[in-house]
């Protein structure tokens, strides 16, 4: 009898081991898919990162016609809220769209680098000969003085408010002197270099003739250069007078008289009324966190060569 019923014993183990090696192998193509699921979900969701973080999505793809707008909004400096590089890629991508009728450069800025305005004015004069059809028009809000309005004189045509201010056309260097506070305090200077002008315009030394001319003759060339932009952008319609280089700002109203902007009129009117344009597109450079970490990354290497002080010395301010 037992050996009749251990065959049907032995099945039914059988059958009992079968299912559970079946449920079990079950079990792991559904963790399998769920791993393959959730692998793709995080993919993805990394991809999209990646994408919004290099700023793939970040042109307009504008095709009716409008007027392109690009702020020039802070201090000009290289790294810094204004600088060539952002600038020169919002024109581009202004000067690609089909639909630009016209570009306004409006300004908020007390002015900064004349490296990066020099930089910038090149490239508005470049893109202006390339697109003769397309004007370039400067606006000025609140202020455009110094190396913003190195960069304003490359346009077409200036606006202001009655009450901007415009003007600063002058170069500045700028500093401190600690000697005499070393002396009461009884601090000794320790300064040993290799080349004779290495430690020029050292602020815990005395002032040496020799650097103070050579520096004076480096802002007047700069300063020579910033004139000549200016007669070259303004032309015939600036009436210059012994104040005009001098470093002087004026009111809007008053720039209009003296030639150095052409008529009041904001951002919506210039668009509106000049360009014919009731649309305006913001083709303001937006910084992303990949812009943020190389910028870092630059400022930290100028530093540990010690390049950045000396650059940052000369403004159009």
């Amino acid at each position: 009898m037992s050996e009749q019923n251990e065959p049907s014993h032995i099945n039914w183990q059988q059958k009992t081991i079968e299912k559970l090696l079946l449920s079990g192998l079950k079990e792991q193509q559904t963790a399998r898919r769920w791993s393959i699921f959730f692998k793709a979900l995080t993919f993805g969701y990394l991809f999209l990162l990646l994408i919004v973080v290099l700023g793939v999505f970040g042109g307009k793809n504008v095709a009716g016609p409008h007027a392109a707008l690009i702020d020039i909004n802070g201090v000009i400096e290289a790294g810094g809220e204004v600088n060539a590089d952002a600038v020169i890629s919002s024109l581009n991508e202004a000067y690609d769209s089909i639909g630009t009728k016209g570009i306004i450069l409006r300004f908020n800025t007390p002015g900064g680098s004349p490296v990066q305005a020099g930089i910038i004015n090149d490239e508005i004069m470049r893109q202006k000969k390339l697109h003769p059809k397309i004007p370039v028009y400067g606006v000025v809000e609140d202020i455009c003085a110094s190396g913003g309005y190195y960069i304003a004189v490359a346009t077409d045509k200036i606006y202001v408010d009655k009450a901007s201010i415009v003007g600063s056309i002058g170069v500045l260097m700028d500093g401190y002197g600690f000697t005499e506070v070393m002396k009461k305090v009884g601090v000794e200077r320790r300064l040993m270099t290799a080349g004779e002008n290495k430690a020029m315009l050292d602020p815990f030394s005395p002032v040496n003739p020799k650097h103070q001319a050579l520096a004076q003759t480096m802002l007047n060339e700069v300063h020579d250069q910033f004139k000549n932009v200016v007669r070259k952008g303004r032309g015939s319609r600036l009436k210059e007078t012994p104040e005009i280089f001098s470093g002087l700002f004026w009111s809007g109203e008053q720039s209009i008289k003296l030639g150095l902007a052409d008529a009041l009129g904001s951002a919506d009117y210039v668009a509106r009324e000049v360009i014919k344009q009731d649309e305006i597109v913001d083709y303001t450079y937006q910084e992303t966190m990949m812009d943020r970490f190389a910028k870092r990354l630059g400022a930290g290497v100028a530093k540990a060569v010690g390049i950045d002080t000396i650059m940052k010395g000369i403004e159009l301010r």
